[in-house]
This record gives C-alpha cells, structure tokens and sequence, in this order.
C-alpha cells in the first residue's frame, strides 16, 4: 500500500504545508507516502514528485485536493480519498459526481458549508507548537496570502488605528492586481511587505500580536497556531471557524481509520 498525495497546488500555503506536514508523518510512521504538485515549491521538503511524473498503479491510495483526475486513472487505485481544504474556490455541490471513498473535511464548519451527502470525517492539519519569544516595541503581523479574500488592506488598517509602530505583511502575493491596486499604496517605512517565512518561530518572534480580517476560512490555520503558543491574536468573526487542535498521534488515528490501518 503507498499513500499518493496529488494536489492541483503545490506553491506555498495553507493547503500546501498540510499536505507537506502529512506527508512526513506518514512517513514517519511506516506509510510509504509521496506528495505530488504542479510547482516546485513543495520539492525537497518532503518527499515528493512533479505532478507531470504521477503513475497510478492498483495498490495506491489516491489522496487528491484541488484537481480532478479521469475516471481512467481514478478507476486504477485501491482507493481516493478527496482532501478537501477549501470552500467557493471548489465546491463540492458543482461536481458532476464524487467518485470518493471518503471526504476528508478540515473543520465542522466547512464540512456544514460544502453540504454534500458523501461519507466523510473531519480531520484538521498539524499546527506547529513553539516557544514565541516578542521582540521590544509593538509590531503587527499580517499573516497568509496577499489577496482580496484575505482582506489584508483590512488588516492593515486596523493594526494602525490600534496604535501599532510597524506593521509587517507576511505572505505570498496570491492576486497580483488586488497587491497592485490596493496593497502597494498603503507601504512606507511603518507598513512592509516581507516574503514567504517558513520558519514559523522566526515569523512569529518578529511580531507581537497578529491581525486577520479574511472573508471565510475552512480552518484558520493563523488563528490555531496564535492560539497553540499564545501569540495576541486579533481577528475577525467571519474567519472564525470550529477548527480543533489535535496533537500529531489524534490527526494519525484518524486517518488510519479511513486509510483502514
């Protein structure tokens, strides 16, 4: 039996360190598992392959998100799995059919949205635990995405009417015209824009409270992790969700039991 992570997005985010982190406690854990992508940002940190080289043989679990296979290839696996992390951008009730042996939900509240009768079970992604140490003074923390969903020119300004010194955007530019339009007036020295940290201690050490004004969110990943080490998190009602914070071992029990192990 091997594991075969296919995602339609492999480029940093969300959705794209979920599958990275689960790759690697598969493996960890004896589940032979490769995670496969169209970009290249998740290679080499996990084990991992282009989505051009993916080969469907009979003892393959299929764990699909974001992309929708033949039915040919489908046909060819032991078993498919949808890895479901997002909400309007692919709407379960749109597909012609769900051709899936379980949907594999991130929190209650999406699992609610989607409203699909399909056998399914709720199962969040790992949230790394730190030590968050704050640097002096009063930083703000605008964490994910740069994109109109997100909301981030919200953000912004609620950092600043609250009296933050220095606000730091921190994510990938996911909507070039939005960035260009509405994001790129707003920088001076108080408000910068930063690139993609992976490091999430160093991330979070930089800042001394987060803010968040996304539209909706399937988990909020931003949110658990303030939560899980305590870092001052300043949100909105729309992005919260009902997402639990299970440990390592929770989130692998839990899949076994669908992957029948």
């Amino acid at each position: 039996m091997r594991v075969k992570i296919v995602s339609g997005w492999s480029n940093a985010g969300g959705s794209t360190q979920h599958h990275i982190s689960l790759t690697n406690l598969f493996n960890a854990s004896g589940i032979p598992c490769v995670f496969y992508g169209p970009h290249e940002w998740h290679l080499g940190r996990c084990k991992s392959e282009l989505l051009s080289s993916l080969k469907v043989e009979k003892e393959d679990i299929l764990l699909t998100h974001f992309i929708q296979l033949s039915v040919l290839e489908m046909q060819k696996s032991r078993m498919h799995i949808l890895s479901c992390h997002e909400t309007n951008l692919f709407p379960l009730k749109t597909l012609p059919f769900l051709p899936y042996a379980y949907i594999q939900y991130v929190s209650k509240s999406q699992k609610e949205w989607h409203n699909v009768d399909h056998p399914s079970i709720i199962i969040p992604p790992i949230v790394e635990q730190f030590e968050w140490s704050p640097p002096s003074g009063k930083t703000a923390g605008i964490i994910g995405s740069i994109d109109a969903h997100k909301r981030t020119h919200l953000s912004v300004s609620r950092a600043l009417e609250e009296g933050y010194d220095k606000v730091y955007i921190i994510g990938p530019k996911t909507d070039e015209k939005y960035f260009n339009k509405v994001i790129h007036p707003l920088l001076n020295d108080k408000v910068q824009v930063l690139a993609y940290i992976e490091d999430k201690k160093k991330m979070y050490n930089m800042v001394n409270a987060v803010f968040h004004s996304s539209e909706r969110e399937t988990f909020n990943l931003i949110k658990a992790e303030c939560t899980l080490n305590k870092v001052p998190y300043f949100g909105l009602a729309s992005a919260d969700t009902d997402g639990e914070i299970l440990t390592k071992k929770e989130i692998l029990d839990r899949w076994k039991l669908i992957l029948g192990l």
